[in-house]
């Protein structure tokens, strides 16, 4: 379960910001997470209290937003949702599509007092 070291690196960045910032709390910390990342939501909200335990963060919340893996169709240039339509695209069947989205992880916001 690599989730612990990413998250830990997560409660690092920002604890790092809010020193740089004068940000004495922070109340919730919210992620983008892409659904074709190696990133597993349920994990990452598992091992968040260990991740922040002792820190500045402990009290915070977090928020996970779920990026949708979309990719365009190589042939007819439909945009689909990959695990959805499992990797075809819906128009036309082909399995060759261009990644637009879904591997993503993102810091989006730190929401402070």
């Amino acid at each position: 379960m690599h989730e612990l070291g990413v998250v830990m690196e997560v409660a690092r960045v920002v604890e790092e910001f809010a020193r740089e910032n004068d940000v004495e709390e922070v109340d919730t910390i919210v992620l983008q997470v892409g659904e074709l990342s190696s990133m597993i939501p349920k994990y990452i909200y598992d091992v968040y209290p260990a991740a922040v335990d002792g820190t500045m963060l402990e009290k915070t919340k977090l928020d996970i937003e779920i990026i949708p893996g979309n990719g365009q169709c190589v042939g007819c240039k439909t945009v689909f949702n990959i695990l959805e339509n499992h990797t075809a695209c819906p128009n036309c069947q082909s399995t060759q599509f261009e990644l637009l989205s879904g591997r993503e992880f993102y810091i989006k916001e730190i929401v402070c007092y």
